[in-house]
């Protein structure tokens, strides 16, 4: 197993704090194996094995788990007197675990990690019940700098290696088979298809699948374009698509598409107001690789797969990401955390003197004094226009800074 340092770093830092340690993420994102990893740090730093109790329910042997009260009793039966570590992986397949969760930490010397796969996990009614008790880790497919890692390559023919890692994505499983194309598209489906049938239709009980799973490619076809759930239902029925979509019907979809982590949506902002816009946001998608599955591989819009590759790298660098609206200008991403706040543009080339009007005009709206830079595939040695940057995608990602 390679080590995903940041997120293991993350769990060690919460190590026998008060908190509940909760990873989520989109499924085959790694959450078990990071559990694995955490489970052998702990071991290798003397814990015993009988103070760890890890369980993967989505293994057979666990199957006669089925709600709250037999959690209980499996973990209450193997607790001694020492401190126990309970790594608990996939438990949102147990009938109300919160209230197993909640009662070992009142009666039990624990310290508690649980993965998830769709964002019920944290529920209203889990967060009131935990009562601020909880940290949650969100976890991503791999970025580009562990794409490099987990395939073992160098910085020769790094385009080459960077459209790899945009048309197959940052699934992990990715790297091991990537050579047998006939077996990524396999793998690629079967997780696609496993996310809509158990994370959103089985969940929520969803009768018309083919809505659904059109809204799903509507998405995946508009990245980065501002959507709205009446853009999408006159898009459908003017198309012929389908006659019975609703405004209502395709929010409570999108919103199922949130919680499953197969979607992200980024929110428009005033960027001089700070106000919260509530119209018109952009989608992403959790893994460019799911993404061409769902359209086919030969219908790349490279500019679109720059934009999400972007957004999720913020993400995983720790910012809320929105998009920003200023005067009558859009700003791609108002990237902001408790130290500072950036702003990004992406585009696939500035050669373009209205491409490049067009971008830096939108940063140069900005009454404010925090960094501004336009990302672009561009080998570009004029790195600088009155203070805005201009870096390459590549060469961003592969930076450590946060």
């Amino acid at each position: 197993m390679i080590l995903r340092e940041n997120y293991l770093k993350k769990l060690i830092d919460a190590k026998d704090t008060e908190f509940i340690k909760v990873i989520t993420g989109v499924r085959r994102s790694g959450k078990s194996t990071l559990l694995l990893m955490f489970k052998d740090y702990l071991i290798n730093n003397g814990i015993k094995n009988d103070n760890i109790i890890y369980i993967n329910f989505e293994s057979a042997i666990y199957d006669d788990i089925k709600n709250y009260k037999d959690l209980y009793n499996y973990i209450k039966d193997k607790i001694k007197n020492d401190k126990v570590y309970v790594l608990l992986d996939e438990v949102q397949n147990v009938e109300s675990w919160e209230k197993a969760i909640n009662s070992f930490k009142v009666d039990f010397d624990v310290d508690i990690y649980i993965t998830g796969s769709n964002a019920y996990l944290l529920s209203s009614e889990l967060s009131t019940l935990l009562s601020g008790r909880y940290i949650e880790i969100k976890m991503y497919p791999l970025s580009f700098k562990e794409y490099l890692l987990f395939n073992n390559y160098d910085n020769n023919n790094i385009d080459d290696k960077f459209n790899e890692y945009l048309k197959y994505g940052g699934l992990p499983a990715i790297t091991l088979i990537k050579k047998n194309n006939e077996l990524v598209l396999s793998y690629l489906n079967d997780i696609y298809n496993t996310i809509v049938k158990k994370d959103i239709i089985d969940r929520n009980n969803i009768k018309d699948t083919a809505l659904l799973e059109n809204i799903i490619k509507y998405l995946s076809n508009n990245i980065g374009s501002p959507i709205s759930a009446s853009k999408i239902s006159d898009y459908l029925n003017s198309n012929k698509i389908t006659t019975k979509s609703n405004h209502q019907t395709i929010d409570n979809y999108l919103n199922m598409l949130e919680k499953s982590f197969i979607m992200y949506k980024a929110d428009r902002t005033d960027i001089k107001s700070k106000a919260l816009l509530k119209t018109l946001g952009k989608y992403y998608i959790s893994d460019t690789g799911i993404r061409n599955i769902i359209l086919g591989f030969r219908n790349i819009n490279e500019g679109h797969l720059l934009e999400n590759v972007v957004y999720l790298e913020l993400l995983r660098r720790g910012f809320k990401v929105n998009i920003g609206k200023t005067n009558d200008y859009e700003v791609d991403f108002v990237a902001e955390n408790p130290n500072t706040i950036k702003y990004y543009q992406v585009t696939r080339t500035l050669a373009d003197e209205k491409v490049k009007t067009r971008e830096l005009r939108s940063l140069e709206s900005i009454d404010d004094n925090y960094e501004k830079t336009i990302l672009t595939m561009d080998k570009t040695i004029n790195n600088d226009y009155n203070g805005i940057k201009v870096i390459n995608i590549i060469d961003w990602l592969l930076q450590n800074e946060i």
